[in-house]
């Protein structure tokens, strides 16, 4: 093997012969040729044909692929320039997937989202490839100092403490990640659109199906005979909430099959847990708002049972947290979005009036009452305890009214009037309703979420009950009341439609990445430095007041000794 000197600047062309030789200064300014700056041209030729490949200075960076079924670490070698490298290590904030994905191929971006598959798909998947694994791949036993390596597997398949949720993630739906934190998933590229889909769009079901309800007792109430509305208008919302509820389970549903993982998260999540409410709450409304060329005269009891049950499953697993007091007692975890696992329970008492099972909607509304007592308690006294109630106010608050208009529609529902509890409710709701409407100026300024669909029905509960208080009090007041009431709601409710349909359609901005989802376990290396640098901080301060103090004193001793002086002589 023969080799040209050349300057640092110039090509080395160097040939590579079926036999090779063991000239070791060859070896020698090869690898040292590498190491500098220069490029090297490499031409291998057997026939006289050769190629030529050119090689750069680089950095190999490693990031690794977590097996979810076997546990087993996969890395991917990839070659970054220095500049690059040298950046993205120092970056606060950073994704852990970005460097693969940004500066891999498709392959590699897909390996990212994979930490997000379900476990039995991923795994009759990449079963066939562990042994490739273990004859190309470095060994995840000796993987020590490689960025994304070490704990990598509680990063992935273990549950997230709800106080990581508080400490990583700020706004009002804990939805966005605070700048020193690192995540699993690339922030510069877009995620698969299951990814992006949370499960905060059963809110736009609850929104058009408590719409339908409204619409229909504006249409057959005698207090509001006076407006005339025409039928069609509660058929048309039913068919259209039926539809769009259709349409978010079916893709919700294939997010289950392909991203379990990140169903996971969205459960352990102290703000997303209690949408899981959403969709059953929102099959309820349709069966309660059905249009009445449609309706029997009694629902089969077998409709509230279907719907009943998973709301039912899921308050003995949120209510047992909730008392047991672990991590995710009440105290640490309760926010304004917690309402929607109390109102189930009425909006189910309500069905069950309907289905002519009385007692059992008493069982419910007794459940609701209970909770929401303690909740409402909780929320109330904003306690020291408690970090998920954000400082800014939101639409979030305006959950506050749903539970007491639920509880008193479903009261009048069980018993057939509107009595002293019925009419306790609703005063609860309307004052807090005027508290918040006092307060509009602090509800402006914020981004527009799918989930502010999840805070229009409480608004249309309170119109529905404004409306049955009006049947009972016939009075210019009570009728003025429930039509302003009806048409706030009805008016939110459009431009909210309008809304998400220029974010969907025209802006492509409705379904961002959901970064929520993708905060790591532990605590980033840029949240510890964080805290350091205030732990420091605060020491020199209580130095530096110490020694103010302490000069101080001393000044102070001083001055009463020559006082004492004064005096003796």
């Amino acid at each position: 093997m023969a080799s040209t000197p050349s300057s640092p600047k110039e090509h080395h062309f160097v040939d590579i012969h079926p036999v090779l030789s063991d000239d070791s200064d060859n070896l020698n300014r090869l690898r040292d040729s590498q190491s500098s700056d220069t490029t090297v041209n490499f031409r291998a030729g057997g026939d006289g044909e050769g190629r030529e490949r050119r090689l750069q200075r680089n950095v190999w960076t490693f990031s690794r692929q977590i097996h979810l079924e076997s546990g087993i670490g996969m890395f991917d070698v990839e070659k970054k320039g220095s500049v690059e490298g040298e950046s993205s290590g120092n970056a606060r904030g950073k994704s852990l997937g970005g460097a693969g994905a940004t500066g891999g191929d498709a392959g590699h971006r897909k390996g990212y989202f994979d930490m997000f598959r379900t476990k039995s798909a991923l795994g009759a998947k990449q079963n066939s490839l562990m042994p490739s694994w273990k004859e190309n791949e470095p060994d995840p036993d000796n993987a020590e100092g490689i960025p994304g390596s070490a704990g990598a597997d509680d990063r992935v398949n273990k549950s997230v403490p709800a106080g990581r949720y508080f400490a990583a993630l700020r706004g009002p739906e804990l939805d966005q990640v605070r700048e020193y934190e690192d995540i699993l998933l690339p922030k510069d590229e877009v995620w698969p659109f299951l990814l992006r889909f949370p499960v905060g769009c059963f809110g736009i079901c609850l929104g058009l199906g408590s719409q339908a309800i409204l619409w229909g007792a504006l249409s057959s109430s005698p207090a509001m005979a006076f407006l005339r509305v025409s039928p069609n208008i509660n058929l048309a919302l039913w068919v259209l909430a039926l539809a769009i509820l259709v349409s978010v389970s079916v893709a919700y549903t294939l997010k289950c099959v392909f991203y379990f993982e990140a169903i996971r998260r969205e459960y352990f999540h102290p703000v997303r847990v209690n949408f899981f409410f959403a969709p059953w709450i929102a099959c309820m409304f349709l069966a309660i708002g059905v249009p009445p060329r449609w309706a029997p005269r009694h629902l089969h009891p077998a409709i509230w049972c279907g719907f009943i049950a998973p709301v039912f499953v899921l308050e003995l697993k949120v209510y047992g947290q909730w008392l047991s007091g672990g991590k995710r007692r009440l105290c640490k975890v309760a926010n304004p979005s917690s309402h929607l696992s109390v109102v189930g329970n009425f909006v189910g008492a309500i069905l069950a009036a309907k289905v002519g099972w009385g007692e059992a909607g008493k069982f419910l509304w007794a459940i609701g009452l209970a909770h929401y007592l303690c909740l409402f308690v909780t929320l109330y006294q904003r306690l020291t305890t408690s970090q998920a109630l954000p400082k800014e106010l939101h639409p979030v608050y305006s959950m506050f009214i749903a539970t007491p208009s639920a509880a008193s529609i479903a009261w009048h529902a069980i018993y057939g009037e509107f009595d002293a509890v019925s009419r306790t409710f609703y005063f609860i709701a309307l004052f807090l309703y005027c508290s918040l409407v006092v307060r509009i100026n602090f509800f402006r300024g914020f981004k527009f979420s799918v989930a502010w669909w999840s805070y229009t029905f409480p608004m249309t509960t309170a119109s529905l009950a404004a409306i049955r208080y009006a049947e009972e009090v016939t009075c210019f007041f009570s009728k003025g009341l429930a039509l302003s009431l009806s048409l706030m709601s009805s008016t939110i409710v459009s431009l909210m439609l309008v809304s998400t349909l220029l974010h969907a359609f025209v802006w492509r901005s409705l379904f961002p990445n959901d970064l929520a989802i993708a905060i790591t376990k532990d605590r980033s290396d840029g949240a510890k430095a964080q805290d350091k640098e205030k732990k420091a901080s605060k020491k020199n301060y209580g130095l530096k007041r110490w020694a103010k103090q302490s000069s101080l004193s001393l000044v102070s001793s001083i001055r009463r000794g020559h006082s004492g002086d004064k005096d003796l002589k």
